[in-house]
């Protein structure tokens, strides 16, 4: 079932916000293989100009990806999860996140499109601290797999 174009444009409401802990940044470091120190020393991030570490440019996924499940449950979308996975993933910062950060995401779906039976969802992440700044854009490729493909994988 096509999914219904008049979502194009649709923005959902800003989610609630992640306090970004240093914690966290280390263990997500850590499960990527990042090894820089300024994910995981306060001392290594203040010597390169930051007030404490930084995540990894891809961190920012944990906070869209979640902003993003508002939109894939919405039922009057008609995406069905079961078929989904993600065909691609790009961000574009204006600043690093950063423990201490309290981030909240406003999601937009920029696109809806078929092919071969498969519908694809493009998706805005708009990732802002708790004063309103912008810190990254993220954007996602969802791909709901056609009826006949999911069924041979």
């Amino acid at each position: 079932m096509a999914l219904d174009q008049s979502f194009v444009g649709r923005s959902y409401p800003p989610t609630a916000p992640y306090e970004v802990g240093r914690e966290k940044i280390r263990e997500f470091a850590e499960a990527i293989g990042e090894t820089a120190a300024a994910y995981t020393d306060p001392e290594a991030a203040k010597a390169l100009g930051y007030a404490d570490v930084i995540a990894p440019p891809t961190f920012v996924f944990t906070v869209t990806f979640r902003a993003a499940g508002e939109v894939i449950t919405d039922p009057r979308l008609g995406l069905d999860y079961s078929r989904v996975v993600h065909g691609s993933q790009k961000f574009a910062y204006t600043r690093p996140v950063r423990a201490g950060d309290r981030l909240s995401v406003t999601s937009t779906i920029e696109a809806i499109t078929t092919r071969a039976g498969s519908d694809f969802v493009d998706l805005r992440g708009e990732v802002r601290d708790e004063s309103g700044e912008h810190v990254a854009t993220a954007w996602m490729k969802l791909v709901a797999r056609a009826a006949d493909e999911a069924a041979e994988a």
